[in-house]
């Protein structure tokens, strides 16, 4: 009987091996042993395709970045183009929640995030924003989509249905929630219609994005 031809090990391989491992289990769960056990290689072999956790960091953060849609500067109206990519980077961090508080601020930048950045800021300065309003403009849409993203991350419900049943057991645990009429009122309206996190999400982005357009309109 012939030998099974084992598929040789990658860079790419490890990438995306470790990239199963942290979404099934949170970044927590990714050691070099599992990723080794995952792969069925011994852990130090590994060290021919990475240097390190931190360059799997960096090599997970750079796949995370390719899968966000990002326009080229002056393809798109700015405002469409800073629409979808902030709806794409939801979308992303929603299939890799781990990621959420690590994908700024990298030493080693991947291709994709390198590309990523620099479509972004193409896209506000091609729209007009001088460079220091382009920078306040980048700055605040990702405070924002980043700090929902980790909102999103912690509330622990999926669906207005559970935001509504989670809702309801936290009334419960509140004392004297008539004491608290504004709460009440929260608890209330909420447990009828539910909280949903995309429409939530496109409101105060839209918010976002309209005011930037009155302040770049200002600078011009």
């Amino acid at each position: 009987m012939a030998s099974r031809t084992r598929r040789p090990l990658t860079r790419d391989r490890v990438l995306q091996a470790a990239l199963q491992l942290a979404d099934a289990g949170g970044f927590e769960s990714l050691t070099m042993r599992r990723l080794a056990t995952q792969l069925r290689v011994e852990a130090m072999s590994l060290y021919n395709h990475v240097a390190n956790k931190e360059d799997i960091v960096d090599g997970l953060v750079d796949l995370v970045f390719g899968e966000i849609e990002v326009a080229a500067p002056g393809e798109l109206d700015w405002k469409v183009a800073m629409r979808g990519r902030a709806l794409s980077i939801r979308a992303a961090l929603n299939r890799h929640r781990w990621a959420v508080g690590l994908m700024e601020g990298r030493m080693n930048p991947g291709p994709n995030n390198v590309r990523y950045h620099d479509a972004v800021m193409g896209c506000l300065r091609e729209a007009g924003f001088p460079f220091r309003a382009a920078v306040h403009a980048y700055s605040v849409q990702d405070a924002y989509i980043y700090g929902f993203a980790l909102q999103e991350k912690n509330l622990g419900f999926e669906t207005p249905e559970e935001s509504a049943a989670k809702i309801d057991a936290q009334r419960a645990q509140v004392p004297a929630m008539d004491d608290h009429p504004y709460l009440m009122e929260v608890a209330e309206q909420l447990q009828v219609a539910g909280y949903d996190y995309g429409a939530e999400f496109e409101w105060g982005l839209d918010l976002i994005l309209d005011a930037l357009e009155r302040y770049r309109e200002a600078e011009l």
